[in-house]
């Protein structure tokens, strides 16, 4: 636990250095919401709303989270190689990344409240599929970054790799999103939750047993 406190700080220390990354995805974040309220406030179906809000938050993680391993350097990765180990890592890198999402996902939601004037029928499952949404987006880029990295820092092949792996989960938290704007029953949404749990789990558990074989390559 010492070590995954100390890359978090590392992380930290690290973004606050050099705030292009955070800062260039948050204002993505925004201003690709802002023009969705231009160009479609006057469409009142919560489905295009939704579908909007998940690809900006898409997007813009790839700029916050994808791009991580991809500007190590090789040399500092073989420091770090010998102070940790690849569990640790892997899983200090996931919590950071999952906080960072989720900082730009709740952000993203108020900012999308207030210019749209969404009425949320359900706000614990709407904020659920926000937290779960994020963090799983994260939980997956997070790994993929490292296949990538691997691949000589190839953004196309991360690119190739994750959109389709993000699919499923991109697709219940919209639907889980949709029927919490729209009141849905909680018995309904149930089965939704459960499912984005059980991804982000998935996700979480296979970076920690996958990547100590990228680790020593």
């Amino acid at each position: 636990m010492r070590n995954i406190g100390a890359i978090l700080t590392k992380e930290f220390k690290s973004d606050f250095r050099n705030p292009y990354v955070l800062g260039g995805a948050g204002l993505f974040l925004l201003s690709s919401l802002f023009v969705c309220y231009i160009t479609v406030k006057r469409i009142p179906i919560a489905a295009i709303w939704v579908a909007l809000f998940w690809i900006v938050v898409l997007f813009a993680s790839f700029n916050a989270v994808a791009k991580s391993f991809l500007s190590e350097t090789r040399g500092r990765m073989l420091y770090l190689y010998t102070l940790v180990n690849p569990t640790e890592f892997i899983a200090s890198k996931m919590i950071y990344h999952g906080l960072v999402m989720l900082i730009l996902g709740i952000v993203a939601a108020i900012v999308y409240k207030v210019l749209f004037s969404v009425v949320i029928g359900d706000n614990l499952m709407f904020w659920s599929s926000v937290v779960l949404g994020c963090t799983g987006i994260a939980f997956v880029l997070s790994l993929l970054s490292t296949i990538a990295s691997k691949a000589g820092n190839n953004l196309t092949l991360l690119a190739v790799l994750g959109l389709p792996i993000l699919l499923p989960l991109m697709l219940v938290a919209t639907t889980l999103m949709k029927n919490a704007i729209d009141g849905i029953e909680l018995s309904v949404q149930l089965k939704y939750l459960f499912v984005l749990i059980g991804l982000n789990v998935v996700s979480f558990a296979l970076s920690i047993v996958l990547f100590p074989y990228l680790w020593r390559e």
